[in-house]
């Protein structure tokens, strides 16, 4: 009889969705060699669900209120001791995958980070502080990892045990156009402006302007964005735009956005 304490656990996958229909089928079809393969989706309107139903994952609608939350409820939902966590836009390489199983024979550490190799404007971004990308722990014990469910976006986490780094990494496409890039700079500040919100501090334009140019220099030229031709500059544009309206948007929550008066009589 084999001793089962030699043989690799098995491993769970959780991906959340929301509108990746165009994304999906090749994040579920890159994890197949996965025990169980979770699709959290938020009530997806372009038949996301459906799409990776169909390719034998297993869907299940819940609500989105924040990103901390919906990843707890994602990791709660698991069936097993281990777990891989991948987003729609990424996908698990031939490589990170054998090694990721070549791991589980024998855990040195409860939570591991695993690089990402991100692929945007026809190349590999090298720069930007976009390699190796280490996010947060993608692969961990059911156990070890925990976010705060009051976190919007960026969520913040706490791991319980040892950590690790694996050396084989995914891939993830993050913006297939810049229509993307642009409607998740949207959503994100948005998600962002409520985070600023909670903490009942007073931010002003000028404000939202230092923030956006600063988010600009730190990625173009402190993490060398330049290197990476327009693709960097339109990433650290996006990241400046990004950050200049979560902090904008936060600072003009409260004003008054009614109509114009009728008479204008006093327009100078």
């Amino acid at each position: 009889m084999a001793d089962q304490s030699l043989q690799t656990p098995k491993i769970s996958v959780y991906i959340i969705t929301y509108n990746e229909a165009a994304k999906i089928a090749d994040a579920v079809l890159s994890v197949k060699w996965a025990d169980e393969i979770l699709v959290l989706d938020s009530n997806s309107s372009d038949g996301t669900a459906q799409i990776a139903a169909d390719l034998g994952a297993t869907v299940r609608q819940i609500p989105f209120s924040t990103f901390g939350k919906l990843r707890n409820d994602a990791i709660a939902a698991c069936a097993h001791e281990w777990v891989f966590s991948l987003d729609a836009d990424e996908r698990c390489t031939k490589a990170a995958q054998a090694e990721i199983l070549k791991v589980l024979e024998n855990p040195q550490a409860d939570a591991y980070y695993i690089p990402r190799r991100n692929w945007f404007m026809g190349r590999w971004i090298k720069h930007c502080g976009w390699y190796p990308d280490y996010r947060q722990p993608q692969l961990f014990r059911k156990s070890a990892l925990r976010f705060d469910d009051s976190e919007e976006v960026h969520e913040s986490f706490q791991v319980r045990g040892k950590v690790g780094y694996l050396s084989k990494a995914i891939i993830q496409v993050p913006f297939q156009n810049l229509e993307q890039l642009v409607h998740k700079m949207q959503r994100y500040s948005s998600l962002g402006a409520r985070k600023l919100e909670r903490k009942r501090r007073r931010y002003g334009m000028r404000s939202a302007l230092l923030h956006g140019l600063w988010a600009f220099f730190r990625i173009y030229i402190l993490k060398r964005g330049f290197l990476d031709g327009w693709a960097g500059f339109v990433l650290a544009l996006g990241n400046f735009e990004g950050t200049f309206y979560r902090y904008a948007k936060a600072s003009t929550a409260n004003l008054n956005w009614s109509r114009p008066p009728l008479d204008h009589d006093g327009f100078q």
